[in-house]
């Protein structure tokens, strides 16, 4: 994890990417890019927004900076604070907490030794409480970086964050074999005929 900079200003790649996704937007509208914008400044700064990334996202798109402030202060998906290099999101809206998000959260407070919105001492996973990652009939599920894993129970997600721990990638997507958010038991119709056709 690092410290707040003092400036701010992407890097060449970035600045051609930023470049980029501004002229999507019309002339005139091009403070829609802001979404886009702050997602790029987080990912080159470790994961996190410091003030400077988001008054240089406000210079690029001509806006008031208490306008990107308003943006990134009210989506979950802009981290305000250094985070670890794995960012556990566990999902504890509705539906996942019917399909048993408690034993997602204990099992991971057990694995990782910390609590939401706590990071591990050696820096290397944050976790965070989310209200909805969207993939909802695939529940429980937690989201660690940009990869969802999905029908989760508490042995499957610490066999993930133990994976991650040991310098692994685990596999993203359901953890049960499920095809994408097909029903659990499997396709029920549009079968195929029984011709094959």
């Amino acid at each position: 994890m690092t410290g707040q900079p003092e400036t701010f200003a992407f890097n060449d790649e970035n600045a051609e990417k930023a470049k980029a996704l501004i002229a999507k937007y019309p002339v005139g509208w091009q403070a829609s890019a802001v979404m886009p914008l702050l997602d790029l400044a987080q990912r080159q700064n470790d994961g996190w927004l410091p003030k400077e990334a988001m008054d240089s996202v406000a210079g690029l798109l001509g806006m008031p900076p208490i306008r990107v402030y308003e943006v990134a202060t009210f989506y979950t998906m802009y981290n305000l604070k250094p985070i670890g290099k794995h960012h556990v999101q566990v999902c504890t809206n509705l539906p996942c907490w019917l399909r048993g998000s408690d034993a997602i959260v204990g099992a991971c407070r057990k694995s990782l030794g910390i609590d939401f919105g706590m990071t591990t001492e050696d820096g290397m996973f944050t976790m965070s409480e989310t209200e909805c990652l969207g993939a909802c009939v695939n529940a429980p599920m937690m989201q660690i970086g940009d990869d969802y894993y999905e029908d989760l129970d508490s042995d499957s997600a610490t066999a993930i964050l133990e994976k991650l721990k040991s310098g692994g990638a685990p596999k993203p997507g359901s953890q049960t074999g499920r095809h994408t958010c097909e029903p659990a038991g499997g396709l029920t119709t549009l079968k195929p005929s029984k011709g094959g056709k």
